[in-house]
């Protein structure tokens, strides 16, 4: 496992280079289902998705948030308006609601699962919608969990304080309404220095893949 400092950083195409190489080469939430076929095929998929950042950066501004341990990313969570997420018209239980953002991504990576970074990025992406007079976060659920996917599990997100804006039996749309939640305007910063202080997990630990609640 990675030591030294500790910090939260926003997404940036920098940072975006220091996500797990599967990752940052992933488009699902970037492209329409034909054009990420297309991309993954006979494209470069790392490059969609530096340029898809840089428009949604250059457009709307920040849109995520990477959680370091010294020079190595254990998480991160992307968020964007759903008009930047191709992908978001495909559920069943689309669309996302006009005044929320879209959850389209969170991840830890296994050694560091159960140590409560996934509930703290939650709250991250949550300080920085409520700061733009955003009412809620909303995200697509995912209630079949097998191999690890690009959805989110929806047990997570309901263990977070999301509820079901729309139910589905794959996919429920799950919604965060921050009109009425005082406690996203803590001081995550330093939360999250308290918490990553804490983390002992030993080094190459492994945990399942997804746990019912990935915090």
């Amino acid at each position: 496992m990675a030591v030294g400092a500790r910090r939260l950083a926003p997404l940036t195409r920098d940072t975006l280079g220091d996500l797990p190489p599967r990752c940052r080469s992933c488009v699902f939430w970037e492209l329409d289902p034909v054009a990420g076929d297309r991309a993954r095929a006979h494209g470069d998929p790392a490059l969609e998705k530096e340029t898809w950042l840089s428009a949604t950066l250059l457009d709307w501004g920040s849109c995520g948030r990477v959680v370091y341990v010294g020079s190595a990313v254990v998480a991160y969570a992307i968020f964007a308006p759903p008009v930047h997420v191709p992908r978001s018209v495909s559920f069943a239980t689309s669309p996302v609601t006009a005044d929320a953002v879209l959850l389209t991504s969170l991840y830890v990576v296994p050694a560091y699962r159960g140590t409560g970074l996934g509930r703290l990025l939650v709250q991250a992406v949550a300080k920085d919608v409520v700061r733009r007079d955003i009412q809620a976060i909303e995200a697509f659920g995912e209630l079949r969990r097998g191999q690890e996917g690009c959805l989110i599990p929806a047990d997570f997100l309901l263990a977070v304080g999301f509820s079901t804006a729309r139910p589905h039996p794959r996919h429920p749309r799950l919604r965060l309404d921050l009109r009425s939640t005082v406690r996203w305007r803590e001081d995550v910063e330093g939360a999250l220095e308290r918490l990553l202080g804490a983390i002992t997990a030993p080094d190459g630990a492994l945990r399942p893949v997804w746990r019912a609640s990935p915090e």
